[in-house]
């Protein structure tokens, strides 16, 4: 047998490592699965987490609310309010008193308390002089406006932390069935007077009396003239108050007192 000769040993030795080497570069996976996977889920929650934030900017806080009408002695007052990132940029009034003095005061006014409105961004306001009753009105449809705000505010804060938990949404729901129910509408009781029977009805919403009316009031001769006279100031007292320790309209004591003893029983009926 001949021997082999040893440079023919050296090179196919040679050859069997280089090829050893590149089978093994060729099986090594060019990216590491757990590292790219690790990687992907990084990524998608960045992505995830930039989008929520900027959904809930552009939802909550901006828009027109408008507050429930406010009753007068002259007329209606009701304000609309425009609303961006929380803020008020404008007011209006989309219904003020109007017809004889009333379009004057009307002009005058009106225009400077949706200044201060924008200005001041809450209900806390200065009356304008000379129009006292368009003032008052106006500051409580605004207060109206205003607390409608928050609501939404709030249920759109709720909304987007509920977004992943079915327990959180559930608490939206009962939120939104527990602001229906807090609005209810309670008559009290006959209060007998010496010129006739008062009663008041009140519509409560969120326990804060929203309006105030007298179903029953005192007719007839002299009468006609004081109950149109008092009672439109007490049901305007009832609402800003939200309570029965309200004056009573010089002229009119006996009707005043039969008010505020219906407008109490109302109150207790309401539960405050």
């Amino acid at each position: 047998m001949r021997k082999s000769h040893p440079i023919r040993r050296v090179v196919l030795a040679t050859a069997a490592t280089v090829s050893g080497v590149v089978l093994l570069l060729s099986l090594k996976p060019s990216t590491d699965p757990a590292s790219a996977s690790a990687a992907g889920a990084a990524s998608q929650q960045t992505a995830a987490g930039q989008e929520s934030p900027q959904g809930g900017a552009q939802a909550a806080g901006t828009g027109t609310v408008t507050g429930d009408a406010a009753q007068t002695q002259y007329g209606v007052v009701q304000v609309r309010l425009t609303v961006a990132n929380g803020k008020i940029t404008k007011a209006e009034a989309v219904q003020a008193p109007k017809g004889g003095t009333s379009d004057q005061k009307t002009a005058l006014s009106v225009p400077k308390l949706n200044q201060e409105a924008v200005a001041a961004g809450n209900a806390n306001i200065d009356s304008v002089s000379g129009a006292t009753y368009t003032s008052t009105g106006y500051k409580q449809s605004l207060q109206s406006a205003l607390d409608k705000m928050k609501a939404a505010a709030g249920s759109s804060g709720s909304s987007g932390t509920a977004g992943s938990g079915s327990s959180a949404g559930s608490g939206s729901s009962a939120g939104s069935g527990g602001a229906t129910q807090a609005t209810k509408t309670v008559t009290g009781q006959v209060a007998q007077t010496q010129y006739g029977p008062v009663q008041v009805r009140i519509t409560v919403a969120n326990g804060k009396i929203t309006k105030a009316e007298a179903v029953q009031a005192p007719k007839g001769g002299t009468s006609d003239q004081k109950t149109a006279l008092s009672v439109p100031k007490l049901n305007q007292e009832a609402v800003a108050a939200g309570n029965a320790n309200i004056d009573s309209v010089s002229g009119a004591t006996y009707t005043s007192t039969g008010y505020k003893q219906s407008l109490q029983s109302a109150l207790d009926q309401a539960g405050g």
